[in-house]
């Protein structure tokens, strides 16, 4: 595009002046040859203007020690909120920017700004780098780094990648209590001996979180209790009752058997709230065989996650729905095919199940090999360039 319009530029220019010539060798006087170029072309004052407008690019590097709260840092630093949004956003990801953050601790940022040649500043800064140093852990830094990939974006100082996956795991605090992968019929186990010797349910803990009243919760207790039959709507999609309970003939299974488990389950109290893994439409949230209580929602694309054994729906659940990353869809309980109160997460790929555990959606990136040699000279680079700065600074040159 560069090319084409030095190209034009250069047509525009030689036309216009072979028109003031021309005008010229036709005896028209000299300043209305000027005109007529002025017209066409904009006059000098027309070009001051747009030389006004240019715009460079500059990097700015300013630091703060936290005195009141890290809101009244960032006002003394002066860096403008938006320009700071995507680097805050990276730092919640290991630091609880409320609770961590405290007066004496220090903020360093260096951002790149654009301007015009008046010196008024254009658009929303970008962070190069970002450093919260914390009395209590030290040194917390991100930095923008561009993969050999072209992907950019800012990174933690160990290469961990400090934009947040596209999918988060559906509970806060995550135990697995079963893989992904063949296993044995949980029911033909005998169930685990607690702290106290006594035996405790294969799901994990049963104590109940309150739930607020009135929730939808559409099924039984697996826990010695019936077992829910598929829906039709469960049944499109494939998702048959388990070893044929539910059904009018129930299968009979032989013990010891392994069985394909096309999900994680994830151990956590009943009533533990259970939120949408990203942004989806929900097609399903029914009773629904072996998976109890069970939502499924879409994702775009090809993915689709499933949520099985709720306790209840929250409210407004139900299928057309929309819903965005970490909304609250459920609630962790035990029903369906179910030893004990547990979440079962399934993360389908084009119809197939797939690991949620290891999918690159749930998954934050991690710097390796010739990118990671690249961002650790990067990081180098920039904390010699502050040091060399900040000496410059003590001394008054």
């Amino acid at each position: 595009m560069k090319k084409a319009s030095h190209v034009a530029a250069f047509a525009a220019s030689f036309f216009l002046g072979s028109v003031s010539l021309s005008l010229a060798a036709d005896g028209a006087p000299a300043d209305e040859a000027r005109v007529a170029e002025e017209q066409l072309l904009g006059s000098t004052d027309e070009e001051a203007r747009l030389f006004a407008y240019q715009v460079f690019t500059r990097e700015i590097a300013t630091s703060a020690v936290v005195k009141t709260s890290l809101d009244q840092a960032l006002l003394d630093l002066g860096v403008p909120a938006a320009t700071m949004l995507e680097a805050l956003r990276a730092f919640t990801a290991t630091v609880n920017l409320q609770r961590d953050v405290k007066a004496g601790d220090r903020l360093h940022v260096r951002y790149e700004q654009a301007f015009t040649a008046e010196g008024a500043a254009i658009g929303v800064g970008r962070v190069l780098w970002a450093e919260l140093t914390l009395a209590s852990r030290g040194p917390v830094a991100v930095h923008r780094f561009r993969t050999h990939d072209k992907v950019e974006r800012l990174w933690f100082t160990n290469g961990l990648s400090a934009t947040p996956p596209s999918m988060r795991m559906p509970l806060d605090t995550i135990s697995v209590s079963s893989g992904f992968g063949l296993r044995a019929d949980p029911f033909d186990q005998p169930p685990p001996l607690a702290a106290t010797g006594k035996s405790a349910p294969m799901g994990g803990p049963m104590r109940s979180k309150p739930l607020p009243p009135g929730l939808p919760t559409g099924g039984t207790s697996g826990n010695g209790g019936s077992f829910n039959m598929a829906t039709p709507l469960g049944a499109s999609f494939g998702l048959a009752p388990y070893g044929g309970f539910g059904s009018a003939t129930p299968k009979v299974t032989p013990r010891g058997a392994l069985f394909m488990h096309e999900g994680v389950d994830l151990v956590a109290p009943a009533g533990t709230p259970v939120y949408a893994a990203a942004d989806g439409v929900v097609v399903g949230a029914a009773p629904n065989g072996r998976y109890g209580n069970w939502i499924r929602i879409e994702h775009g694309g090809k993915l689709a996650t499933v949520y099985g054994h709720l306790m209840a729906f929250a409210p407004g659940i139900e299928p057309g729905e929309s819903v965005v990353r970490g909304e609250l869809i459920g609630f962790v309980g035990s029903t369906g095919r179910s030893t004990g109160a547990h979440l079962h997460f399934e993360v389908l790929d084009n119809g197939k199940p797939v690991n949620p555990i290891n999918h690159p959606e749930l998954k934050a990136m991690q710097l390796r090999g010739l990118d990671m040699d690249r961002f650790k000279k990067q990081v180098a680079r920039s904390l010699e360039e502050r040091t060399r700065e900040s000496k410059v600074a003590s001394t008054g040159l």
